[in-house]
């Protein structure tokens, strides 16, 4: 019996040595794609903490503790890393904002969480756009009100932009890396003993664990510590598969702000060893300008204004995404509540010029008070709530570590509403 003929057979492409195949390159984009995104959400959240309060925290723990400030930078570091891998992994892996994993494991809990973070991240945009004000001062001679509606424009503006998205990792990257770059050229020309901040990193001339608790709340403290896991959320990241991207952003974001935190401390450190006194009217200010002169004066008002439009936009982004929903809010009503957002602190800004003490104590108390709250509840999720963790065996030893930290955020809770107390006292 005769064979049938058999089938023609489609010529194989052939793909030329070099060239890429069409699955490769979507691939290779997907991986740039993700890379970009990681790397935006790793400076949101960075550059969410290095804010006017950030640098005014620094110089002040610099000039009362001198090298030994080194030891309660480094354990606020570690500290830090703990808690922040415990977030972005639960928020990362359960593919879930921080609020909505609130409310699965209480009714209501997550609005609690959500009320408690709008209250103190409305206050402290009022700094922050008041802190860009003074960056445009100290760098351009505008009046610090001009500059600060300025500076609120150019972040509405980012918003507004057609990538919105990209545009806001952009900003921060560019931002937080030019930062980092100016306070180190700073802190060569002030020429701090390094070999003596070195030391006491180890072998600590003093402990302060009022610096320590005080650097952690300012890190991580408030809508700071959400910042980066719920834009990657928002970029699409999220799921066990995504697992080595979320622990990688997470502890680099806090590397980041170590850095920065580093070098800043470094700057004022060679200038206050060097035995120079600081205008107590504006500390850092000061000690940029005796470093490196009039320039050391406009580097100042770059970094803070860097700073403060970048915390601006941390504050404005991660407030909005604790009241909007990630899969029922449009792009269009989300853009618009951060707008807005922007629109009324600044406007608060220009009646008051800045955010009364009173009020940023009720801030601090608030964001002070969401802490442990938000940490608990995410660390019950992984203990207790393996469903909403798609899958994914959460690690004993995280967990461990994010409880003993999470007892810290308590004693940090209490340190905040103690002002609160003796202001009514």
């Amino acid at each position: 019996m005769a064979k049938p003929p058999s089938k023609p057979t489609s010529p194989r492409p052939v793909r030329r040595t070099g060239q890429p195949s069409s699955e490769g390159t979507a691939t290779t984009s997907m991986k740039a794609s993700t890379r970009s995104t990681l790397i935006g959400a790793m400076f949101l959240m960075a550059t969410s903490a290095i804010g006017p309060g950030f640098i005014t925290q620094t110089t002040t723990f610099t000039v009362q503790l001198g090298a030994a400030f080194a030891f309660a930078i480094a354990a606020s570091i570690l500290v830090d890393i703990a808690l922040q891998l415990n977030v972005w992994r639960v928020i990362g892996v359960s593919g879930r904002r921080a609020q909505e994993l609130g409310n699965l494991v209480a009714p209501g809990l997550g609005w609690v969480m959500a009320g408690l973070l709008f209250v103190g991240g409305l206050v402290f945009n009022i700094g922050n756009v008041s802190g860009s004000g003074l960056g445009t001062d100290a760098m351009l001679g505008l009046d610090p009100k001009l500059g600060g509606a300025l500076s609120a424009l150019i972040a509405i503006g980012i918003f507004l932009s057609k990538r919105a998205g990209l545009a806001v990792d952009r900003i921060v990257f560019v931002l937080g890396a030019l930062m980092i770059v100016l306070t180190t050229y700073i802190a060569i020309t002030s020429g701090p003993p390094v070999g003596q901040a070195l030391k006491n990193v180890v072998l600590p001339e003093q402990v302060s664990f009022l610096a320590i608790t005080t650097l952690i709340g300012g890190t991580i403290g408030g809508y700071i510590v959400y910042a980066g896991a719920h834009r990657l959320l928002d970029s699409g990241v999220s799921g066990p598969e995504h697992l080595k991207d979320i622990t990688r952003g997470s502890v680099t974001g806090i590397l980041i702000t170590g850095v920065m935190r580093v070098v800043l401390f470094l700057a004022i450190f060679g200038v206050v060893a060097g035995g120079a006194k600081l205008d107590p009217a504006n500390p850092a200010a000061s000690a940029f300008e005796q470093a490196a002169g009039e320039v050391g004066l406009r580097v100042f008002g770059i970094v803070l204004w860097a700073a403060a439009i970048t915390s601006v936009i941390g504050a404005s982004y991660t407030t909005v995404s604790f009241i909007t929903s990630r899969t029922r809010t449009s792009d269009r009503v989300r853009t618009g509540l951060v707008v807005a957002f922007i629109v009324v602190t600044t406007l608060l800004f220009l009646v008051i010029g800045t955010a009364p003490t009173t009020l940023l104590v009720f801030a601090g108390a608030f964001n002070g008070l969401l802490l442990p709250v938000g940490i608990g509840v995410l660390l019950w999720v992984a203990w207790r709530r393996k469903d909403l963790l798609n899958g994914y065996h959460y690690p004993a030893w995280l967990l461990g570590i994010g409880g003993l930290a999470w007892l810290l955020t308590i004693y940090l809770a209490v340190r905040s509403v103690r002002p609160v107390i003796d202001l009514f006292g």
